[in-house]
């Protein structure tokens, strides 16, 4: 069972929810914020939306909710984590990412459809794709620049941490490309164990051709051959 956490302000939680019961076909359901027993689940997905109103920065009250302390414990040991947008900017709050998402270069919303290039296959979450592979998704955010400083961003480098960047459709990367001004056009991370990752743009809003494409079904798929679930 994988678990779509809710918080008071999320808003990509019935997407997610959607997308992994509907269009992929594998067990999931609504897991509230308040929630801390958690054996159940073999997965989690922290989705996108404004959680908490946004307050203070975004992700930084969620990631005191009840249910975070049980989620760390999850990815301590190995636990499948994926954080979309919100849930990234949560993620890296709760200081099971590295870095922190600043406002957009711009300082406007993005909604638009934009392209990534997969960087690193190692995680639990990019298994069923390739390096250099281009995924067309969608953004949603008004936070989205990654920033970390130049040693951390370093270590990430030769950690194979960097799991997508921003790009041009043939997978060129270009500041162009990189809409939000993220430091080296990251689009997603992982951590050093590869087991929890966060990106930007919203793979779940992806998973099938009546909404605009479906690249964003691997990401969502490649979890459930790690954990053997068939869809």
């Amino acid at each position: 069972m994988i678990g779509v956490v809710t918080f008071p302000g999320s808003n990509g939680d019935h997407d997610a929810l959607h997308a992994i019961t509907q269009d992929i076909g594998a067990p999931a359901e609504y897991v509230d914020y308040r929630e801390t027993e958690v054996g159940k689940y073999s997965a989690f997905v922290l989705p996108g939306g404004f959680s908490y109103g946004d307050a203070l920065r975004c992700g930084a009250i969620a990631r005191f909710a009840p249910i975070m302390g049980p989620i760390a414990e999850f990815a301590g040991s190995g636990g499948p984590v994926l954080g979309i947008c919100n849930g990234f900017q949560v993620l890296t709050e709760a200081h099971l990412l590295p870095g922190v998402l600043l406002r957009n270069a711009t300082l406007q919303f993005h909604c638009f459809w934009t392209h990534i290039r997969i960087e690193q296959t190692g995680t639990l979450w990019t298994g069923e794709l390739a390096r250099g592979e281009v995924l067309r998704l969608p953004i949603a955010h008004g936070e989205g620049a990654y920033f970390a400083d130049d040693v951390t961003l370093d270590r990430m480098e030769a950690n194979g941490q960097i799991v997508a960047r921003y790009c041009e459709p043939d997978g060129t990367v270009s500041d162009l490309a990189n809409t939000n001004g993220s430091a080296r056009s990251i689009a997603a991370v992982s951590n050093e164990a590869r087991n929890v990752v966060g990106l930007m743009p919203h793979p779940e809003r992806a998973t099938s051709t009546l909404i605009g494409g479906e690249d964003g079904r691997k990401i969502m798929t490649s979890v459930l051959n790690f954990l053997n679930v068939p869809v």
